[in-house]
């Protein structure tokens, strides 16, 4: 890239990474051009955004763009690195590179992408929480779960009230009968 191009390409990073819902940082190491396009594919499906950057210009946009010092060390931002952007759902994207990396192996055995660390709705993710995050189901189901919790207590009292209605019933037929 030249040198005006960076600062353009800098530019407009920041104003994605001001607007994210969060960013996760990966290594890409050893995933091949096939497996990237596919990769983009399914974060483009949800709303996510894979961005292969230079750690450079990672670090000044994300500086610009007030991004946590945590991401930004040198120890974080060394290797291959990939940015994934996540428009709306915030933890979507996660989960799909965790489903991702359980599909595909890179040539040493390991899944690709490895998360480094990332910002999950404006709080700092290591990547053992990043490995957490991408084993949950997904949104709708755990509302889903949810609801059947909240809803399992009072299914149960309405039977059992049920219950008791039902048996003084039977017992009033049964009189009436005789």
């Amino acid at each position: 890239m030249k040198k005006a191009e960076k600062v353009t390409f800098v530019e407009n990073l920041k104003e994605e990474l001001k607007g994210a819902k969060s960013v996760v940082l990966v290594n890409y190491t050893g995933l091949g051009v096939k497996a990237q396009q596919e990769l983009k594919r399914r974060l483009s499906e949800i709303g996510g955004k894979m961005v292969v950057v230079k750690n450079t210009l990672l670090k000044r946009a994300g500086e610009a763009a007030g991004i946590d010092k945590q991401i930004l060390t040198d120890s974080v931002l060394v290797g291959q690195t990939a940015l994934i952007i996540a428009g709306e759902d915030p933890v979507a994207p996660i989960q799909v590179l965790g489903k991702f990396a359980k599909e595909f192996v890179g040539v040493d055995g390991l899944p690709v992408p490895e998360f480094k660390v990332g910002i999950v709705e404006g709080s700092f993710q290591d990547q053992s929480s990043l490995t957490k995050l991408s084993a949950l189901p997904g949104r709708d189901a755990l509302l889903g779960q949810l609801l059947g919790t909240l809803m399992g207590s009072q299914y149960g009292l309405v039977g059992t009230l049920n219950a008791n209605l039902q048996k003084l019933v039977y017992v009033l037929d049964i009189a009436s009968k005789k």
